[in-house]
Order: C-alpha cells, then structure tokens, then sequence
C-alpha cells in the first residue's frame, strides 16, 4: 500500500477548521484501509501524542505564537523539508497560502495533490500587498500540483476559466444526525427552539458582525455564537456585544456540536468566501433551518433551501417573516437529501483514493 503525507493543516484531531476536519476523517479513513498515513501537525496543537487512531503524527516547530502569520510559511518550510526524506507516494497539500512559495522543495517522487480550497486573496482581512501575493501562490500552486482538487463547482469553474486546467470536484463529506440529547444544550442554559446559532471563525468574511447587527431587534431570541474569539477580531466582537449576545467561545466536540444544531431555531451561515464549507454541510445534515449569505458558493450547495442574507438589514426582515415561511421543512428535507445524495463521507473518500491510485 502507498505511503501518503498529508501537509497544510495545524494538526489533528481537529481544533481549528475545514482543512484539519478533512484531515482528521480522511486520515483515518486511509488506515483502514491499509494505508500508511502521516499528517503533519503544529507543535502548538494540544494533543502531542505520535500516533492518533493508527494514523503518524509529526508535530513541526511553529513558531506563529512568537511572530505572528510569518509562522506559518516556517511552518510548513520544515513541514516540507521533513517530508523530503519520508519516500511518500502522495502527498495532500491542502491549501497553499503559505505552502506553495517553498513548492519547489517537494519531493519529486510523490505525486502532489492539491485542495484548492477558496479564493483565498478575496480574504478582507488581507492588505493589498498580500493580496497580490496570494494570487502569485495560487499560481504557483496550479502549477506545481499533479493533481488539483476542486471542492465546490465554483472553485472549479474559475480554476479552468483563470488558468485553463481541470480539477476534480470533491467536497467535503458529512453524515445525518437525528438523535437529540436535550441535556447537553441544557448545561449551556438553552432550551431547543430559544436560540439561533452562529458556528464560524473570528474573521471579517465570516460576516458574523452583520449577523449579530441584523439580530439586535430580536427580544425573543438568543444568539449563541461558537468559535476561538481570543484573536484581534474576535475581542473587538466579544467587547461590543457580549450584552446582547452568548458567546461559547470555541468547541471542539462534534457530540455538543450537534446537539446545539439539531435545537436550534435559526442557523446563520455567514462565510462568504471559499468553496463548500464542511460546517455548512453539518448544519444540513442536522436538519438546520438555514439562513445563509448570499454568494455562489453557498447557493452551489443550498440552491433554493435555504434563506439569504447580504445584509444586517436583510436579517432583520428574515427574523421578522421567517416563522411564516410555508417551505421550512421542505427546505430542511430537501438539505438532508443532499447530504445522503451528494456529500456522504463513502463518496468523497472513494473519489480520493481514485486520484491516489490514479496514474
């Protein structure tokens, strides 16, 4: 069986996003079936174990804490170089912000295969400058990758549209949940039906501010929104509204996770920038009434199952009129079809051992 490396994440299990979930799943996934699987790891990461459900871990000196997003491209420099020297068959390269300047440095045995994920320059929280840069590794990235990998119809679009090559479309995968275990929510003071929810990172595309601004008219309601609010962006948010609004601070329990979705009123899905995002996916497969931002990557998975929002405004008129909508468990059936349909965790898992063995 081949030897597969998987680099770009801060580490499994997963505390942190999209990339390291896929990580996490797939990785173990690959050892059961007999795969020789190491993921490369932060040695931030608070779980520093060598080995995780049969699957390596090498946690690489990250030095992000003491010089802040410089670290990053440290980090995966050594992440790389150590993978040099490993003889793997494939290596997953899942984004390529801060990867794909040292994408010379790959060995050249192993085959390369690139999640693309989003538009990562359209980033707001990124200077001109950097900007600039991101579309350069971008480039870069194409360029370097044998293979790429496309999670939404969006990226993959604008992959062949920018730079005239083909990508495989893979999302994420999830798995629907149905069993309710009210005890769980009760120990965050919440009762089903009493709060709407927000699961995102701290950041300006998450449009989480617009969420909280759209939400402020609603008495009846809480808004419970989970995520890491220790960063810049997350403290400016926590210090202005956390009177009107329950912050959980960051979960990592998929079990809480869950339960605070399948009782939720509203979820609010604000990421406007990306391909198909796995806590999206999670939030259909909870049967989530869904209130989502308005941009092509969330319609590419939703279509017309959900209410859209471009605007604090917007909002407000959703939390007024949503509990007259005629379609909520049209929409919210409709979602868990598609999970069972298009994004179960066999598929996804199928088609990327296809581009593993593909030669």
């Amino acid at each position: 069986m081949k030897k597969i490396g998987i680099i770009g994440t801060r580490g499994i299990p997963n505390q942190y996003g999209g990339f390291e979930q896929f990580a996490q799943f797939f990785s173990e996934h690959l050892v059961q079936k007999g795969y020789e699987v190491v993921v490369y790891c932060s040695s931030n990461h608070t779980f520093q174990e060598k080995t995780w459900k049969g699957v390596s871990l090498v946690h690489v000196k990250d030095p992000e804490k003491q010089i802040g997003t410089a670290g990053q491209f440290i980090y995966d420099l050594r992440s790389i170089l150590h993978a040099r020297k490993q003889g793997f068959d494939v290596i997953f390269q899942l984004g390529y912000t801060s990867s794909s300047i040292w994408g010379f440095l790959f060995p050249k045995k192993a085959k390369l295969i690139t999640n693309m994920d989003g538009l990562e320059w359209k980033r707001t929280k990124y200077s001109p400058l950097v900007q600039h840069f991101l579309r350069k590794a971008e480039k870069w990235a194409v360029k370097q990758s044998d293979e790429l990998i496309a999670d939404s119809i969006g990226i993959q679009q604008y992959l062949k549209e920018k730079y005239a090559v083909s990508s495989s479309f893979i999302p994420y995968g999830s798995e629907l949940i149905t069993k309710k275990d009210s005890s769980i929510i009760q120990a965050y003071n919440l009762t089903e039906g009493n709060y709407n929810l927000v699961i995102a990172r701290f950041e300006p595309e998450n449009n989480i501010e617009t969420i909280i601004n759209g939400f402020q008219d609603d008495t009846e309601k809480k808004l419970v929104i989970i995520g890491n609010y220790s960063t810049k962006y997350g403290k400016y948010l926590y210090d202005n509204y956390h009177e009107k609004v329950v912050f959980l601070g960051a979960i990592y329990d998929f079990d809480v996770l869950n339960q605070l979705r399948l009782h939720c009123d509203l979820y609010f899905h604000g990421h406007s920038v990306g391909g198909t995002n796995p806590s999206l996916l999670e939030a259909m497969a909870c049967s989530c009434f869904i209130v989502a931002h308005n941009n092509p990557f969330n319609k590419g998975v939703l279509g017309d199952d959900a209410l859209y929002f471009d605007s604090a405004v917007a909002i407000s008129t959703v939390l007024k009129k949503e509990h007259l909508t005629q379609k909520k468990q049209e929409f919210i059936q409709s979602n868990r079809q598609k999970i069972e349909s298009l994004y179960t965790f066999e598929s996804v898992h199928s088609k990327l051992i296809e581009l593993i063995e593909k030669h």
